[in-house]
């Protein structure tokens, strides 16, 4: 198992497509870090502090500024990035042909899907960490360190000092995983029906999407708990004084349920699939 994990890994970083995500997140938290530092945008955070009886120049510093960057990249790039590779794990080797050639091996299509998604998941990983790595040290470049501010209307409001707010900087990557995970279980799911890698991408962006636009209806505030993209955002609270640790682990717990589920009806799709002609 550890081998066959081993050549998917190098399989998998092997491809060009894969560092796509990589770049492209450092290229945008450059460009907005430069934006935030070169005009005058920083003053809104300013008077959001000051109005609240804080010191503006303690906060907006460069943790903030990274948080800032977060919020966006977490919910339209970090989606984008994983579920290309994700749709790419079974339906880009069946356009190929090579898929064949790997079921001629004693190896179960069980264990071989188990072994992709496993890839799959160590990717998302180490993007969520390239994430938070990348926008601490641009910030950092430009902003003086100091404590951390949050703000999304309605929502949260957080003012930490450095040392926790880099702590919860630290956990709400943690627990960011579970959502690209979670992304890329689905894109596999698809991946696994007898559609193009392109289609598979594009299937598990307008399930989410889909799901995004339903939850934001008023008239379904109180079904929100019954949407995917309700759980994905558990990460943003590991901003809030104090943290709602009963809802996080409600919402991690349902997010391996939905693992799961993508796990086994991707399996039954791929154990039903010819790939003889």
């Amino acid at each position: 198992m550890l081998l066959h994990l081993r050549h998917e890994l190098w399989k998998l970083f092997g491809k060009k497509r894969t560092y796509i995500g990589f770049a492209l997140l450092l290229l945008a938290q450059g460009v907005v870090t430069l934006v935030f530092r070169y005009s005058r945008v920083t003053r809104g955070m300013a008077q959001q502090l000051e109005g609240n009886g804080y010191d503006a120049a303690g906060f907006i510093s460069g943790l903030t500024i990274a948080v800032v960057m977060l919020f966006p990249i977490a919910y339209l790039l970090l989606p984008l990035y994983v579920t290309l590779v994700g749709g790419d794990l079974v339906a880009k080797e069946v356009e190929d042909g090579t898929l064949r050639m790997i079921l001629a091996r004693p190896v179960s299509r069980v264990r071989l899907l188990a072994t992709k998604w496993l890839a799959g998941a160590v990717f998302s990983v180490l993007l969520v960490g390239a994430l938070g790595a990348f926008g601490l040290v641009w910030a950092s470049c430009f902003f003086p360190w100091g404590g951390l501010f949050v703000f999304v209307p309605g929502e949260l409001f957080s003012v930490l000092e450095p040392g926790p707010g880099l702590a919860r900087y630290a956990l709400a990557h943690a627990w960011l995983c579970a959502k690209a995970v979670t992304l890329l279980g689905l894109a596999l799911m698809f991946s696994c029906f007898p559609v193009k890698p392109a289609a598979a991408t594009i299937l598990a962006l307008s399930t989410l999407f889909l799901n995004g636009i339903l939850m934001q209806i008023p008239f379904f505030r109180e079904l929100q708990p019954w949407f995917l993209t309700y759980h994905l955002t558990l990460w943003q609270l590991m901003f809030a004084q104090p943290v709602p640790w009963s809802r996080a682990l409600q919402s991690l717990s349902l997010l391996a349920g939905f693992n799961a589920t993508f796990f086994v009806l991707g399996a039954v799709a791929f154990q039903l699939r010819d790939f003889k002609r």
